[in-house]
């Protein structure tokens, strides 16, 4: 990939300055040598990143009750639809989780859509993204499960509804959730990944009209991944936060 038109090493040397500096403190014989290590699939992170924060300020910026514009519309149609699903799986207090929630799904399905765009690579399909956004996700959701029942409140999910059985449910209750930022990582990976090799495949061998078949593909592929995120991430927080009755 052409290095995303300069911009990967435009934001390479732009935190150079401050990764010399800090490697510098920590001791590192070679900072110069260290510092820029800024690959292309962060750099386009921080693309999609900026993208979301300029389309909500512009959201919040014109705000109208009387005369909505595109933006807005698009955004209450994200709201209204992601706070719906929400109600339904996570229930009673989804308002506070609907933020991260709606973050997530954008977030996924604009960097999974940038393998639409000839010679760009799709971010997440490079295992270090869905694994940065499994990992956050994993550490948002029992941070929540423990604010909303307290530290012994929440460890007794791990011990099961059976006394006699906590001994053999506590060890796979915490294998099961450690499980969940692997399988939401490979998941996100491997199709992104398998999707954007069939892409690449079909341009080299036919460069015209078969492959906008399979461009459709990536597309239904992207949107149907950033759902599934979205939905386990629901799923996650209905369980951590529910209280026993």
């Amino acid at each position: 990939m052409p290095e995303l038109f300069g911009f990967t090493h435009f934001v390479n040397r732009l935190l150079a300055g401050f990764e010399i500096k800090l490697y510098t403190r920590l001791g590192v014989a070679d900072a110069a040598h260290v510092a820029y290590r800024v690959n292309a699939a962060f750099a386009l992170e921080l693309v999609i990143a900026a993208i979301l924060l300029a389309f909500f300020l512009l959201v919040r910026a014109t705000l109208s009750v009387e005369k909505p514009n595109s933006a807005q519309q698009i955004a209450e149609m994200i709201h209204e639809g992601v706070g719906g699903l929400s109600e339904q799986i996570i229930g009673h207090g989804y308002e506070r989780f609907q933020a991260y929630i709606t973050c997530v799904l954008l977030f996924i399905l604009l960097t999974n859509c940038l393998g639409l765009f000839p010679g760009v690579i799709t971010p997440t399909s490079r295992p270090s993204v869905p694994l940065g956004i499994a990992v956050l996700t994993f550490l948002y959701y029992n941070f929540n499960g423990l604010r909303a029942n307290g530290f012994f409140g929440y460890l007794k999910q791990f011990f099961g509804p059976l006394p006699w059985l906590a001994w053999l449910m506590f060890p796979i209750e915490v294998v099961s959730h450690l499980a969940r930022v692997m399988s939401l990582t490979i998941r996100l990976y491997a199709n992104m990944f398998a999707s954007d090799l069939l892409t690449l495949v079909w341009f080299s061998l036919i460069p015209l009209a078969v492959p906008a078949v399979f461009l459709g593909l990536h597309f239904a592929v992207s949107v149907i991944q950033a759902f599934v995120f979205m939905l386990l991430t629901m799923i996650y927080l209905s369980m951590a936060v529910a209280h026993e009755h």
